[in-house]
């Protein structure tokens, strides 16, 4: 008896993120451009300055025992080569199960030309699954099946990324979970096919409009891909004033439309908060989720040349001006 619920518990652990918001076994974000390096270890190291970000998602207001993510995230480049370094910490809590894990990333960045640049990244963790039986109600409350109520196991994870940018553009690929850890309970007893981490494969990409001085257009994609479970695309635009404030918008196939809102302070301390409208059945049970966003922007060693397109669009306004003046001299 004991080793049939084990079995099905674990099979349970393994479909749990299955199920959320036909998504995977991985954090979701509706604000993912602001944890890009969450969602690919290659961006560690990219920008001119250390980043630290921290992303709270409370999913599903009204269902009881609703999804939970707490992130916190920092990378920044090496002072000296072409190399970054960063980590993530997380934990995603459903219902009686809880997820925390913690991986560290190597960067290497290659100058394909003098604007196009390759990062390639590795990261490497570990992964705590557990289950808190008392949350559970079993059909005979004296069947104590589950040692002391809980259920723990640790695995190894890895996460493999790319990521080709230049200051206007990037296109990103990410394969997190590429170790495949079995998840073991009750010393490895019970072992299927599917009680294991699955191999995910996340596309990524963006662009930057400069529509005036003041403001610029992002529009950006994420497409997530995990067998059986259909292709899960997230389509975000945002309309950015004077680089300060920020209002934009998110479409995810499947499951729900959401409102973004944000605001940078002195240049270094960014704040956003996204509200999720349900767009499946479960809008009949739940009043929406609510995603709260911080970042924060230190040790600059250098002047960016990753996100300064406002530089970029000055200087073709005073090539421009330089020209029509040299222009008018001339006749």
């Amino acid at each position: 008896m004991k080793n049939k619920i084990i079995h099905i518990v674990i099979v349970l652990l393994s479909f749990t993120y299955l199920g959320k918001e036909h998504a995977q076994q991985l954090p979701l974000y509706s604000q993912y451009y602001f944890n890009d390096y969450a969602v690919n270890p290659a961006v560690g190291g990219t920008k001119s300055y250390v980043d630290a970000r921290s992303n709270h998602r409370y999913q599903w207001q009204g269902v009881t025992d609703a999804p939970r993510t707490y992130t916190l995230s920092v990378h920044g480049p090496l002072k000296k080569g072409n190399a970054g370094l960063g980590a993530f910490l997380f934990t995603d809590n459903v219902g009686p199960t809880r997820r925390t894990g913690a991986q560290f990333s190597y960067t290497y960045k290659l100058k394909i030309s003098q604007r196009i640049k390759l990062a390639v990244a590795l990261s490497g963790g570990i992964l705590e699954w557990k289950l808190d039986a008392h949350k559970i109600n079993l059909y005979d409350p004296n069947d104590k099946v589950i040692v002391n109520g809980v259920m723990r196991t640790l695995v190894p994870d890895a996460k493999f990324g790319l990521h080709l940018y230049t200051p206007k553009w990037f296109v990103g690929f990410s394969a997190p979970n590429i170790l495949q850890s079995k998840l073991k309970f009750d010393n490895g007893a019970i072992n299927t096919g599917l009680s294991r981490l699955k191999n995910h494969y996340l596309l990524t990409g963006g662009y930057k409009f400069r529509t005036s001085k003041d403001f610029h257009v992002e529009p950006s994609m994420i497409i997530k891909y995990l067998s059986p479970v259909p292709i899960q695309l997230d389509v975000m635009a945002r309309i950015i004033w004077k680089e300060k404030i920020w209002i934009g918008g998110v479409y995810r196939t499947m499951d729900a439309a959401s409102l973004l809102l944000g605001l940078t302070y002195r240049e270094n301390i960014s704040f956003g908060y996204a509200y999720d409208f349900t767009t499946s059945n479960l809008r009949n049970y739940s009043t929406g989720t609510h995603e709260l966003f911080i970042g924060l922007k230190f040790s600059n060693y250098k002047e960016s040349e990753e996100n300064d397109i406002s530089g970029e669009f000055m200087k073709a306004k005073i090539h421009k001006k330089s020209k029509n003046k040299l222009k008018h001299k001339t006749i």
